[in-house]
């Protein structure tokens, strides 16, 4: 188990992060691995972190398993299934900071053109090859940093499904795109007892802040909602092409 403090550091608001994201806010999960990251590896964070996701997933699942868009999962998780490969037989020869930026710019140029459209937002209809495509791009930016919310988010957002089929159908995907890590990351050599006991050890405080999430989305009004996600994706993006231009693990 990792016992430095200025582990602690960043890996607690790390796994609040991931708690209100598994409740339904998911933007702010993105902020998990690049805090982590400040002291290990991206992809050595990305597996410390993977075991507290799966247990979060599963509660979550559990939670809005009423609540989904089955035509969305249909033709983005194959997508993601294709990313993720590439991840896998790339994550030796693409670097963390090129990823970062490419995501942090993706959730960017996403937010800046849904905030300068004139006129009401209306639901916009996508198409089966979007899906593919930016379900791809989220199973390879999640494989390699646990970063595939803003692509997934490029396109599900823009659909102004009903609140809570919103967060089921985001739930379900990351779930199983989690699930699907546990082989590459353990061919990579990424997972290790003392990460696995750290990750242990943080689990109890990722349960509460994920039901804390839970509640918020709950009470949370639709319009607010949606305004707060397109906040989230834009900090997150923001963070993650800072830690690409100027950051560095601490943790050696």
């Amino acid at each position: 188990m990792i016992t430095d403090p200025l582990f602690y550091l960043f890996a607690v608001p790390a796994v609040l992060a991931l708690g209100l994201s598994k409740g339904g806010f998911a933007g702010v999960g993105l902020l998990a691995t690049p805090l982590t990251s400040l002291y290990l590896p991206p992809l050595e964070a990305a597996a410390l972190l993977l075991p507290i996701l799966i247990c979060q997933d599963a509660i979550a699942v559990w939670w809005y398993r009423h609540d989904w868009d089955a035509w969305n999962l249909k033709v983005m998780l194959p997508g993601a299934l294709i990313g993720m490969s590439v991840g896998w037989l790339l994550a030796a020869r693409v670097s963390d900071d090129a990823i970062r930026l490419m995501v942090g710019s993706i959730g960017i140029a996403f937010v800046a053109n849904a905030w300068l459209r004139k006129g009401p937002v209306e639901p916009q209809k996508k198409t089966a090859a979007s899906g593919m495509f930016w379900g791809g791009v989220s199973g390879f930016t999640s494989f390699m940093t646990q970063g595939g919310g803003p692509p997934f988010q490029v396109h599900v957002l823009p659909q102004r499904l009903a609140k809570l089929t919103l967060v089921g159908t985001t739930t379900i995907f990351f779930a199983i795109v989690n699930a699907l890590k546990i082989g590459p990351y353990f061919a990579l050599g990424q997972f290790s007892l003392e990460n696995f006991s750290t990750s242990v050890a943080l689990l109890p405080l990722a349960v509460v802040t994920n039901f804390i999430g839970i509640w918020l989305v709950r009470v949370t009004p639709t319009e607010l909602f949606y305004k707060i996600a397109y906040v989230l994706v834009l900090a997150v993006s923001l963070v993650l092409i800072w830690q690409g231009l100027f950051s560095k693990s601490l943790g050696g």
